[in-house]
């Protein structure tokens, strides 16, 4: 008798935190609960990018109170929240796909999601 897990979202490639050298998504593979040393350490990087643009929200609002910021300060605060953005928006799509597919979706699961390979 062949066994086949319905917990798709176990199975499922997580997206990474970060890209390889050419800018491209990284993904990783891993059949199991989400414990191991790779799947941690991306972890860990997702909560000090979510920390880290949780602060840059908080500075954002104290510039762009002050009646006397350049410019130039002003681009590169829209730079920084750009990235801070790119960021988060990866982090909840990693955590979307990882999520457990309702009964009756199952359909769905062969869609490939924005920014998923081949994209």
């Amino acid at each position: 008798m062949i066994y086949e897990s319905r917990d798709v979202a176990a199975t499922r490639p997580r997206l990474l935190p970060w890209s390889n050298l050419d800018g491209n998504p990284c993904y990783l593979v891993t059949d199991d609960t989400g414990t191991g040393r790779l799947s941690r350490l991306a972890d860990e990087i997702e909560a000090v990018q979510l920390g880290m643009a949780d602060d840059l929200l908080g500075h954002a609002v104290d510039l762009l109170g002050d009646t006397r910021a350049t410019a130039p300060q002003l681009r590169y605060l829209a730079a920084c929240l750009a990235e801070a953005l790119h960021d988060v928006h990866r982090i909840a799509r990693s955590r979307g796909a990882r999520l457990p597919v309702p009964p009756g979706d199952e359909e769905d699961l062969d869609a490939v999601p924005e920014g998923g390979p081949g994209s």
